[in-house]
């Protein structure tokens, strides 16, 4: 699928997706609050791990903000429960094992590293308003602070 379909002001692509817990979140049942979607190659990989932590570092704050964080992966429920348990994360974790929702936020693609090219997971964090529309779009991140930067934008996008 080709690059551009996330575009700030317009209606996020509709989903639904099972958590860790194998419960169904769909983004329509999330209307009415701030949705944050952060996406991650792999349950349990250094970057992953430390963008993971970081996220729930500040899941304080993010609630007080009328947000709710999801990590979105390829991976499936019982690797997502055990990458929870071992960092004792406190964000959901969404499955994407077919790559259907990837794609339709810019996450799923070739990507560059070191010189060969591969296709897979894109690091990138989508906000959705309480409307249901795309309100910023980070296309790649380093994962160390970008918790940090998504509580920013979050507080001035509120702010405005």
């Amino acid at each position: 699928m080709a690059e551009g379909n996330i575009k700030i002001g317009n209606k996020a692509p509709a989903f639904t997706l099972e958590d860790q817990h194998g419960d169904k979140v769909a983004l329509k049942d999330l209307a009415g609050q701030w949705v944050v979607l952060y996406f991650y190659p792999k349950d349990d990989t250094p970057g992953c791990t430390k963008e993971a932590c970081q996220f729930t570092e500040s899941i304080k704050s993010f609630e007080k903000l009328n947000a709710t964080v999801f990590g979105v992966s390829p991976d499936d429920a019982p690797s997502h429960r055990k990458f929870i348990d071992k960092f004792k994360l406190k964000v959901d974790l969404l499955c994407d094992p077919r790559r259907r929702m990837m794609p339709k936020y810019d996450a799923w693609g070739e990507k560059n590293m070191y010189g060969k090219i591969t296709e897979g997971v894109i690091r990138s964090t989508v906000i959705v308003d309480p409307d249901g529309r795309v309100a910023h779009h980070w296309k790649r991140v380093q994962a160390d602070g970008h918790a940090a930067q998504v509580k920013t934008r979050l507080e001035a996008l509120q702010a405005a």
